[in-house]
């Protein structure tokens, strides 16, 4: 897996987040709103792991619960939202050593991809993640970008040196609309009726020119 030819993209948002807004930890929160069963990771150490960092605010300290990289430091995290989502940030926390993520390149709507194609991918936001953090911190997206979002692809190409990447917790902020229910369809003739159809020898009959 290569992942490490996104040097050249700009980091927009750089390492803009904000301790005081994430210290709120329910305003605009979409806990709950996170289709937790779909979402799947690559190259996670332990099948299914991903699922446990999406905690309640009240957990978000929890080292014991993670996903952690496997052949090297890359991840591939897929989250699906319940619904449509206007997104207006992130929280991400890896720890506060060399195995937290440095960079995360959101992909918004791009429910395929992989390690082959990922690389090669404009992603619709790069974040530059901090440092030596102790709590999760806050990253803003553009929200213009994000405005009618059913699904993140989260790539992690690298960490701050570590061989393996960990990620303890993960946490999204914006506005959530409950997905629209299918049109009813009416299905009013539930048997045919014999006189609505013509029969083939109707369709098919020759009259004998006089």
């Amino acid at each position: 897996m290569s992942g490490h030819c996104c040097h050249g993209e700009a980091a927009d948002d750089g390492h803009g987040h904000g301790h005081g807004e994430a210290d709120t930890g329910a305003q605009d929160s979409l806990f709950g709103k996170v289709d937790v069963d779909k979402a799947w990771c690559l190259n996670e150490a332990t099948a299914g792991s991903v699922k446990t960092i999406f905690k309640p605010w009240a957990d978000r300290l929890d080292t014991t619960q993670l996903v952690q990289s496997d052949a090297d430091e890359e991840l591939i995290i897929h989250v699906p939202f319940t619904g449509m989502v206007k997104l207006k940030s992130l929280l991400v926390w890896g720890g506060a050593g060399p195995s937290a993520p440095s960079r995360l390149r959101i992909f918004a709507n791009r429910d395929s991809l992989d390690f082959d194609s990922i690389g090669d991918a404009a992603p619709t936001q790069v974040v530059e993640l901090a440092s030596g953090l102790r709590e999760p911190a806050e990253y803003p997206v553009r929200a213009a970008k994000f405005g009618s979002t059913r699904s993140l692809t989260l790539h992690v190409p690298e960490n701050f040196g570590s061989e393996h990447t960990s990620v303890y917790f993960m946490a999204f902020r914006g506005e959530w609309t409950p997905p629209k229910e299918a049109p009813v369809v009416s299905v009013y003739e539930l048997t045919p009726n014999a006189a609505d159809h013509k029969a083939p020898d109707q369709t098919l009959s020759h009259h004998p020119i006089s």
